[in-house]
């Protein structure tokens, strides 16, 4: 089976001069853990990196402690999403199988990945929880 028939096509997305803030207020009202950073390339998003929850909670901390106590003169609110997502992103083709997705999560150590067509335009996310569902519940 192929990740274009698990993944989500519905994708919560920023880009990198979104303001942290506005990012987790995206993740609150979407209901979701994790944004897919893009930018605009002809009309079409490419992913260019990815942040969840968890990441964007640890660097607000960490970056209001290096504010407060280091250098009061920066402002946290000011910090955007390209200063904290992760980079390094290895987007999954849409005609990628589930064995290779596992695979690439399994050796990146991640939870979700964005999932892109032939051309690197992004279509899609796909999570482990949908890896395990398919699993569980093939269909």
């Amino acid at each position: 089976m192929f990740i274009s028939e698990l993944c989500s096509r519905e994708v919560i997305m920023v880009h990198r001069g979104d303001t942290v803030f506005q990012a987790a207020q995206l993740m609150e009202k979407h209901r979701v853990g994790t944004l897919v950073v893009v930018e605009e390339r002809g009309g079409r998003r490419v992913p260019v990196g990815i942040i969840n929850d968890r990441d964007l909670i640890a660097q607000i901390i960490e970056r209001d402690l290096v504010v407060e106590i280091i250098t009061p003169e920066l402002e946290s609110s000011k910090m955007t999403v390209g200063d904290i997502m992760a980079a390094n992103l290895k987007p999954m083709k849409e005609n990628c199988d589930v064995f290779e997705a596992i695979q690439l999560m399994s050796s990146n150590g991640t939870r979700r990945l964005p999932v892109v067509d032939d051309e690197g335009w992004l279509t899609g996310i796909v999570t482990l929880d949908d890896l395990l569902r398919y699993y569980r519940y093939p269909r």
